[in-house]
Parts: C-alpha cells; sequence; structure tokens
C-alpha cells in the first residue's frame, strides 16, 4: 500500500532556478470529492494515473500507475475539472529532493515547492528560496487550484 506524505511551501525568491530542469505538466482530475481523487498527468512525455485517499495530517495514501501518454491523453478529455499546466523543477538540497512547481494560465504567479518525506516526523533542511508552510492549506491543492485558480483569490 502506498502512502504519500508531503509538505508544501510557497517559494519566496528565483534562488532555485538554475538548479534542475523543469519538465512540462498537465494534469486533470477525473473525481476530487474531498475524499479521494483520481488525476491523470502527463509529466513530459509519460502519462500516469494516481488515486489518492483523504488525508490524515500530511499522509495520505496514494496510488500510482504509469499509463500510455496517448490514453493519458484522451483521459485529460474526460476530467471533471480544467487542466492545470505547470512546470515542475526537481531541485536537490541537503540530500532530499524538493519539486518546485510554477505554475501557469489561471494559476501564473504561483509558485509551490513539495517535499516527500519518509515519516511524519522526519527532519529537513528548508533551503534558503523557501517561504511560508501551506502543508494542508487546501486551496493550494492542485485540485483545488483547478476550480478556484490563483488569479481570482
Amino acid at each position: 500500500m502506498g502512502v504519500e506524505i508531503e509538505r508544501k511551501f510557497l517559494v519566496r525568491d528565483e534562488h532555485w532556478r538554475g538548479l534542475g530542469t523543469p519538465v512540462h505538466y498537465a494534469q486533470g482530475y477525473l473525481v476530487a470529492d474531498g475524499i479521494r481523487t483520481v488525476r491523470i498527468r502527463i509529466a513530459g512525455e509519460e502519462g500516469v494515473l494516481t488515486i489518492k485517499g483523504e488525508s490524515s495530517g500530511i499522509s495520505r495514501l496514494e496510488f500510482e500507475y504509469p499509463i500510455p501518454v496517448n490514453e493519458a491523453f484522451e483521459l485529460l478529455k474526460l476530467c471533471a475539472t480544467p487542466v492545470i499546466e505547470k512546470f515542475r523543477t526537481k531541485v536537490l538540497h541537503a540530500d532530499k529532493i524538493w519539486e518546485v512547481d510554477e505554475f501557469e494560465g489561471q494559476n501564473t504567479g504561483l509558485v509551490v515547492a513539495e517535499i516527500e518525506l519518509k515519516s511524519e516526523d522526519e527532519p529537513f533542511e528548508i533551503p534558503s528560496w523557501i517561504g511560508k508552510e501551506v502543508t494542508g492549506d487546501l486551496k493550494y491543492y492542485n485540485s483545488r487550484l483547478a476550480i478556484h485558480p490563483f488569479q481570482n483569490w
């Protein structure tokens, strides 16, 4: 059984740029009802189906399956929410991978960083370019950004 343990932060400045290669992401949600999400994602040239359960603290069940990218394109057309587009840059800092998401479209201007942990109390070093923590703030969930975009806040 897969469990995602993740913390999310706003990005305060541009010092992360150039520390990794940005990859274009397009994702939409077949289901996003607050209890479960079923997401279709195209990351670069790869398709992924993800099923997530309801959050409990900073943990939640997560199951990911690779799917053919042509099927992912077709499934995006069936999504109940608008498709979110962003560029994700993976940045190594103090032996941890930070995923920096720079959103496009209706979410342009929003830049967040996430770190996945092995346990809820795992220690980690916060890079200088990281700002306020927004873990658990529903408005920063990608599934919410699809229906309540950043530019409408």
